[in-house]
């Protein structure tokens, strides 16, 4: 599926004017989508008739404040109940301006900002935009003389309880207020009408406001909808947390951009988000005279004597995942353990160190040659941080002549010595969580939940890897390309976890997948795994093996989506 930046959605529409269908068709097409949702919601969810339900619009200044006057206009003529409240000043666009003059009289309209003069005295009165009380009103209309200060307290108090009403009287609550420029933060007047208390089925337009749909951050105080209609093509921002909790469920709405108006993105980076469609070539398709050879070897280089679970996850996730074969180059101890619960891999024995790590030894013939003939090796997992495994890791990225898969402890080892990777002859795909990636670029986990696409895509294009960057909404990005996954589950917050994952994403580089479409399928079938093991065991009691298991049920939906997709396609 397309994702788009906020600012190449701008272009795009920019665009789409040229190609004849100007921005008024869209925002109309996108009022007529939201009047349509709500029509069917409450036809077919709330069962209630037109004219018993209450919908309110909390719409901003922009344009997004101009599909909300688009829909209810719509809504109106349908027999709804229809309030309109302006949260942060007039409409000042003028598509915004149009819209808002072409709503019927029978629609009510709400003055919910302030004026600058009012905003001056309250400040000065230290009002609260919220801290109002329907006593507090009657106390004020009680006095024969009011000051200029109670003049425009008891205004504003009267307007503020007309805020407070229409929101939580509200059936259907729609957000227009801001929409994908936001940035920053709430102020606590909108923080405030956002939390006040409502049964009503809530409604955001394009992004819940609050929300950056640039790069995923929430403000605090962000409208928490049901579900989200963006317009035109998924945002990225919206497949990345905080800011995708805020959202309910997402749907696309086409509102008719000419399929040529993405051509002024030709030359720019590509942001998709992973789905069957993206996936349609894996996995391979197993001819009956195929034979192991054709499916490629893993080469797994990983685990320690302390450390064999993280071995035997990744060379299970090969194992399930169609690689050919697999081998383990390890320490004694961690291939004893592996090969009991991975009989059909072999093993390659590594000498070790008094605390059971692998030690380097470049004419250890065995190992030289499975990293010569391997098709894709993976490395890191368990194996410890020492110069030794340092050593080993710089070894295989300038020897391999296949894609090396470096994860966990392999990742660590970079951080401590950027040189191994600068001086990379192999293509290199790294799978850091956030905590690895802040050791990579030396900062602070914070700076990387708050600029996770950033960080990706400039580690990707600086040193000319695939980055797989772990978490909720994994993203997958390399210099041209960005990928955001949207399976997996909580369920899978667990250790040995990303051990699996770089097993998957081992066995689908063997298969002749390029670095990021193999990161892209690993990923994705990593989480359609981990979904179908917390649909049959539980989020809360499911294991990493569980994930593994259930490999062969996420490959069997994949298959299935895929023929019923070409199915649609005949």
């Amino acid at each position: 599926m397309q994702v788009v930046t906020p600012k190449q959605m701008n272009r795009i529409e920019d665009r789409s004017e040229k190609l004849g269908v100007t921005k008024k068709q869209l925002m109309e097409n996108a009022g007529r989508i939201i009047a349509d949702r709500i029509v069917s919601y409450t036809a077919n969810e709330s069962k209630a008739v037109p004219e018993e339900t209450s919908v309110v619009f909390l719409a901003g200044s922009g344009n997004n404040g101009g599909d909300c006057f688009a829909a209810a206009s719509i809504l109106v003529y349908k027999g709804f109940k229809v309030t309109v409240v302006s949260l942060v000043k007039p409409p000042s666009t003028d598509l915004a301006k149009e819209m808002a003059e072409k709503l019927p009289d029978r629609a009510v309209l709400v003055k919910g900002y302030r004026s600058e003069n009012v905003e001056t005295a309250l400040e000065a009165a230290e009002l609260d935009y919220m801290t109002i009380h329907d006593k507090d009103i009657k106390d004020l209309q009680k006095k024969k003389e009011l000051t200029p200060v109670e003049s425009i307290m008891l205004s504003e108090k009267k307007r503020m309880a007309e805020v407070r009403r229409a929101v939580s009287d509200a059936d259907i609550l729609v957000d227009g207020v801001f929409g994908t420029g936001f940035r920053g933060q709430l102020d606590k007047d909108i923080m405030s009408i956002f939390a006040i208390s409502t049964g009503a089925y809530k409604i955001a337009v394009d992004v819940p406001s609050g929300g950056n749909s640039a790069v995923g951050t929430a403000s605090a105080g962000t409208f928490k909808a049901d579900e989200t209609i963006t317009f035109g093509f998924m945002k990225v921002g919206l497949a990345q947390y905080p800011l995708h909790k805020y959202c309910g469920d997402v749907t696309v709405a086409d509102i008719g951009i000419p399929p040529k108006a993405l051509d002024i993105l030709d030359g720019e980076r590509k942001y998709l988000r992973t789905d069957r469609t993206q996936l349609a070539g894996y996995p391979r398709n197993r001819e009956r005279d195929s034979h192991k050879g054709d499916f490629g070897t893993v080469l797994v280089i990983a685990g320690s004597s302390s450390m064999r679970g993280a071995a035997a996850l990744a060379v299970m996730g090969a194992l399930r995942s169609g690689a050919g074969m697999v081998r383990l180059a390890s320490v004694e101890k961690c291939i004893d353990t592996v090969s009991v619960l991975a009989p059909e891999a072999t093993y390659i024995q590594l000498d070790e160190d008094d605390y059971g790590f692998m030690l380097f030894d470049d004419k250890n013939k065995a190992f030289t040659d499975a990293v010569a003939k391997a098709s894709a090796i993976v490395i890191g997992c368990g194996m410890g941080v020492t110069n030794d495994t340092s050593a080993i890791l710089r070894y295989v990225v300038e020897k391999a002549k296949c894609p090396v898969v470096i994860d966990a402890d392999g990742i660590n080892c970079i951080a401590s010595d950027i040189d191994i990777l600068v001086n990379k002859k192999a293509k290199v795909i790294i799978t850091p969580h956030v905590g690895e990636m802040a050791r990579l670029l030396s900062c602070e986990n914070s700076m990387i939940t708050d600029n996770r696409l950033l960080a990706a895509e400039k580690y990707a294009e600086k040193f000319g890897t695939t980055v797989v960057l772990k978490g909720a909404g994994t993203i997958i990005a390399d210099s041209k390309y960005t990928a955001v996954n949207h399976t997996g589950n909580p369920g899978m917050s667990r250790g040995g976890t990303g051990d699996i994952l770089a097993g998957i994403i081992g066995a689908a580089a063997a298969q002749g997948f390029s670095c990021f479409d193999a990161s892209c399928a690993g990923v994705y079938i990593h989480g359609l795994a981990g979904d179908a093991a917390a649909d049959k065991l539980g989020q809360d009691a499911m294991l990493p093996r569980d994930i593994v298991d259930c490999l062969p049920d996420s490959f069997m939906i994949l298959r299935r989506k895929q023929r019923d997709l070409a199915e649609q396609a005949l």
